[in-house]
């Protein structure tokens, strides 16, 4: 068997179609043209537009991680590739998924409207609704190039998505669309890239009802699954806190003081997992003595890293804000200076995750998220009543670093044999 070569920094200078250079590529191109599209609208509409749309997103996103699967994870962490007839019964799951999560978005529409004081802009949850459906619709041979650490192939399709959802987004917002302009850009990328996962990667699933053939991705993809609901508690609870009871114009200022702060930590490490985990899946099948020190380098090097950031990022924040995002956005300036802190350490544990998934402890990601809703539990209420929407910031961090230190136990005290 010949051995999966992985120096810790063979980065720069190499463009094979396996290469990190490309998931770097990847994250510059797309979280760019992300930031782009963010920034720009919420200059343009204020507060209370990027909070209304906040509102649409997540509720997607708590009813995607109801219902998360775990199979693309199943599918990419396996000891032998999938099937044909496995990748049908993949998309057929998936399919059905997306389309359930559609139609009870659509039905809710009204009560969430009235819950997080919408004034009645259904259309904005409705919009939203396509996106779970379109996810649902996309080729499972995703995760297969993604298992074969073909990145040069999904940097394309990720880069060609995310320019379109740019680009629209940004000219209805130009034109008058409002807030809608946001979602159709994520709708219009989203139908670009499911197009493209089914046009440009192969093996291609029979596009037929198929339900048998993936049982044995259960026992991994069940941990996935409650890894995911337990995340939604702890990634959406300061939202749904301060959308219920503040407000759209609050959450607005809320939401952006964090997406600033997790495009410029967060992101490029949850980007950098997309190689990890199959890169560390592949080279602990064939020396997990060999993965287990280069974990150690990549943990020591990114931490130094985000240590020295968050320093200068807290330092220049009130220019910052000032000069991308305008006078009326300086009230986000004490969260974001909170964020910072709370978003390098999710940048750790993406990379920690990534690591314990590849080597198939995904229950220990699950032990650390159950920590941390412990955590919030308990500091939360404290926090809230002395500090108000900065004590939740404070409590959102407490709990991250208590989950990354129990995952870094599990990480450096594994067994390699």
């Amino acid at each position: 068997m010949r051995a999966i070569r992985l120096p810790a920094f063979s980065v720069a200078g190499s463009f094979g179609a396996s290469a990190a250079t490309w998931v770097l590529l990847q994250q510059f191109a797309v979280r760019g043209l992300v930031a782009i599209k963010f920034l720009a609208i919420g200059r343009m509409l204020g507060p209370a537009a990027v909070g209304s749309v906040s509102v649409a997103l997540l509720a997607v996103a708590i009813a995607e991680a109801l219902s998360d699967t775990g199979l693309a994870q199943a599918v990419i962490q396996g000891e032998h590739p999938p099937s044909r007839s496995q990748l049908g019964a993949v998309w057929t799951t998936l399919t059905a998924r997306g389309v359930l999560i559609s139609l009870l978005l659509v039905a809710l529409a009204p009560l969430l409207s009235s819950q997080f004081h919408l004034n009645g802009s259904l259309i904005l949850i409705q919009l939203a609704a396509l996106l779970p459906l379109l996810r649902g619709l996309a080729s499972p041979a995703y995760y297969v190039v993604q298992r074969e650490r073909r990145f040069q192939h999904i940097a394309g399709v990720e880069v060609a998505a995310s320019f379109v959802d740019c680009a629209v987004g940004l000219a209805l917002a130009y034109f008058g669309a409002g807030a809608s302009s946001v979602l159709i850009g994520l709708v219009a990328g989203e139908s670009l890239k499911s197009s493209l996962t089914w046009a440009t990667m192969k093996p291609r699933p029979p596009i037929r009802a198929v339900w048998s053939g993936i049982g044995h991705y259960v026992g991994f993809s069940r941990w996935i699954w409650a890894s995911s609901v337990i995340n939604l508690l702890l990634n959406q609870f300061d939202k749904v806190v301060v959308g219920k009871l503040l407000g759209p114009a609050q959450l607005g200022s809320y939401q952006m003081s964090s997406r600033l702060a997790q495009m410029l930590l967060a992101d490029a490490a949850i980007a950098m997992s997309q190689y990890l985990f199959p890169t560390f899946a592949a080279h602990h099948r064939h020396s997990p003595q060999s993965a287990s020190r280069i974990i150690k380098i990549y943990l020591l090097v990114i931490a130094l890293g985000l240590a020295a950031f968050v320093t200068l990022l807290r330092l220049i924040a009130e220019p910052l804000f000032s000069l991308i995002l305008g006078a009326a956005w300086l009230p986000a300036v004490p969260l974001f200076r909170i964020l910072v802190i709370n978003m390098a350490i999710g940048a750790l544990i993406a990379v920690l995750v990534a690591y314990l998934r590849a080597v198939g402890d995904a229950k220990a990601t699950v032990h650390a998220s159950a920590i941390q809703v412990v955590v919030l539990l308990l500091s939360a209420p404290p926090a809230v009543h002395y500090w108000g929407v900065t004590g939740i910031a404070w409590s959102m961090t407490l709990g991250l670093g208590c989950a990354a230190a129990w995952m870094l136990f599990r990480t450096l005290t594994a067994r390699t044999s």
